[in-house]
């Protein structure tokens, strides 16, 4: 039986590995042509920046996620608020991903990036505070 927040970690593996489809999808009409509209433009060409960012974002603070997580399954058993926090803050990453993607709407970004910011600080309480 698995950890239970290996879950956790595979599914923002699995966000990260979407993110790179799409951004790929994004990017095929100006690096293949594939999906060129009519006049040459890219159709995805106002969404591409932001998939990227959003990517580059994979890898910054779900950094502190991971670290927490690691050592809370060298613990003997974690606790149900660590796994609910880790499933917490997967819930929010997809939330964040979805928002900065599909809105311009940076108020609201930053209030669901607050989800993933707690969670992760949660998650460091049940790692120095077991």
């Amino acid at each position: 039986m698995h950890h239970p927040l290996i879950l956790p970690m595979a599914a923002h593996v699995a966000l990260a590995a979407l993110l790179y489809l799409l951004l790929t999808i994004a990017r095929a009409p100006a690096v293949w042509g594939i999906g060129r509209r009519a006049d040459g433009a890219n159709p995805w060409a106002e969404m591409e920046p932001r998939i990227s960012a959003n990517l580059s974002n994979q890898f910054e603070w779900p950094l502190f996620f991971y670290a927490a997580c690691l050592v809370l399954m060298q613990m003997p058993s974690p606790s149900t608020a660590a796994v609910a926090l880790a499933w917490v803050f997967i819930a929010g990453r997809v939330l964040h991903s979805a928002v900065q993607i599909l809105t311009r709407n940076i108020r609201f970004r930053g209030l669901v990036f607050t989800i993933n910011f707690l969670a992760v600080l949660g998650l460091w309480a049940c790692v120095v505070l077991p």
